[in-house]
């Protein structure tokens, strides 16, 4: 029986998915955006988001736990070195799964799933719509706009 077990198990055994998983993780923490289906990119932002969360404290016992799912030294160096720096303030949400429309031979929803803190054009877009925008009241805009158009009608009379 399956009960309480609510996680997408991607049609692989346990140790095909553990496999799949770890080797995604790997591959998002080296080249910080991978593209991949949407389903897998679900179950990958469960499965990496305690491991990046562990980076943040950099232990011994963190190091070893995170070296345990994912074998890989150099994803655990970068990790640990390189992640942890960016991540160190932010309270959680480290992935980003931005969804890039139907796979052609099957139908299949892709998107790409990347590390929050290594987009550069999504932290310069959002640092400047914060910098330009004001508050102005609304009474102003109509009034400028209304003798404007009351211009026209006022010569037009004139002329004839």
């Amino acid at each position: 029986m399956r009960h309480n077990k609510k996680f997408n198990h991607l049609g692989r055994t346990h140790s095909h998915r553990a496999a799949l998983l770890a080797n995604m993780t790997i591959s998002l923490i080296m080249h910080k955006r991978i593209f991949t289906t949407l389903a897998k990119a679900k179950a990958l932002r469960v499965y990496a988001e305690p491991l990046i969360n562990r980076a943040k404290e950099d232990t011994t016992a963190n190091r070893r736990l995170v070296f345990a799912h994912l074998q890989n030294k150099e994803a655990v160096t970068e990790l640990f070195r390189e992640i942890s720096q960016k991540i160190a303030d932010r309270p959680g949400g480290y992935t980003r799964i931005l969804k890039t429309g139907n796979r052609l031979g099957d139908n299949a929803k892709t998107c790409f799933i990347e590390l929050v803190d290594y987009n550069e054009n999504m932290l310069k877009d959002k640092s400047a719509a914060k910098k330009t925008r004001t508050r102005r009241s609304r009474k102003a805009a109509p009034a400028a706009e209304a003798p404007a158009a009351e211009a026209p009608a006022t010569e037009a009379p004139a002329a004839e």
